[in-house]
């Protein structure tokens, strides 16, 4: 089976930074949300346009994610349903979610949400920076050049 790329993409912000290194590695990639997003007219680009119900995005990608997938996502539930599924899941700050760190993430997720269903205000992450930018594109290239390996 073939590598793929798929993007949990309605607030992704690295994208572009996606198809470069899709197109370096000829990997196809799904970019998938809930709206319309342009996506640039290649043949290795498509673009899955899910319905509002809610966690929709999430159920598509979830069912196609597989050890042949790169997933890309900041959704913590959703990056544990793929590695589940044997996908490598990286976030867009370039840090990967694996089976080791992924109960961690979900504990921390949770102590967050009770925190600010509290009351308490507690600031959010930082922003994304240039430097996440480019840890992304090395970890996506590190990622799909392992998979290829291990193919």
């Amino acid at each position: 089976m073939p590598l793929m790329i798929l993007v949990d993409a309605d607030a992704c912000p690295v994208k572009e930074e996606v198809y470069k290194v899709a197109f370096r590695h000829a990997v196809p990639v799904t970019i998938v949300s809930n709206s319309p997003i342009r996506v640039p007219a290649h043949p290795l680009i498509a673009r899955e346009l899910v319905g509002s119900a809610f966690d929709a995005a999430d159920d598509w990608i979830a069912e196609r994610a597989d050890a042949q997938t790169v997933v890309v996502t900041a959704d913590i539930l959703l990056a544990d349903r793929c590695l589940k599924n044997g996908a490598a899941v990286l976030a867009p700050n370039g840090r990967p979610f694996t089976t080791a760190s992924i109960g961690g993430a979900i504990a921390t997720r949770a102590i967050m949400a009770d925190l600010r269903a509290g009351g308490d205000v507690i600031g959010g992450p930082p922003p994304f920076s240039k430097t996440d930018r480019s840890r992304f594109l090395s970890a996506l290239d590190e990622t799909l050049l392992r998979l290829k390996r291990r193919g």
